[in-house]
C-alpha cells in the first residue's frame, strides 16, 4: 500500500498589504459607507458594513455587502499570488476584513436557506485559516 503524499507542501501563506488610509478612517470611527465609498477595494469596510447590516437583522443588505467585500478580497489575493487555494491568516491584519467577509457571507447565506453558499463559505473559511470555520 502506498500513501499519496504532496511532495511540493502547502503553498506560501498569502498576506494581504494594508490600505492605511481606509484602516484608519475606520478606526477614527467614520462611517464604513464613507469608507467604502472613498476606498472600495477595502474589504473591511464592507465587513464593518455587512456586520453591521446582520446585527441590525439586515440579512439581505449584510450579504450585499459581504459579498462586495469578498470578491474584492479574492481580487486582492489574487494580485497577491493567491492561486485559490492556501493559507490567508487571520494573524495578519489586513486577511481579516476579507475573511470577516466570507464569514458574514457564510451567516448571511445560512439564515437566508442557501445551504451551499454556507457551505462553500465555510470550507473557504476552513481552508484559509481553520481556527476560523465552525
Amino acid at each position: 500500500m502506498t500513501h499519496s503524499h504532496n511532495l511540493l507542501g502547502e503553498p506560501p501563506a498569502t498576506l494581504l498589504p494594508g490600505d492605511p488610509e481606509a484602516e484608519a478612517a475606520l478606526a477614527a470611527g467614520t462611517d464604513p459607507a464613507e469608507v467604502a465609498a472613498a476606498h472600495p477595494r477595502a474589504s473591511a469596510a464592507w465587513a464593518a458594513l455587512a456586520e453591521a447590516a446582520l446585527e441590525g437583522g439586515r440579512t439581505i443588505e449584510a450579504y450585499a455587502y459581504a459579498r462586495t467585500g469578498y470578491h474584492r478580497g479574492l481580487d486582492a489575493l489574487r494580485k497577491n499570488g493567491w492561486k485559490g487555494y492556501g493559507p490567508v491568516p487571520w494573524s495578519h491584519e489586513p486577511n481579516r476584513g476579507f475573511l470577516r467577509c466570507v464569514t458574514v457571507l457564510a451567516r448571511a447565506a445560512e439564515a437566508i436557506g442557501e445551504v451551499d453558499e454556507q457551505e462553500r463559505c465555510t470550507q473557504l473559511l476552513r481552508d484559509c485559516d481553520p481556527t476560523l470555520a465552525p
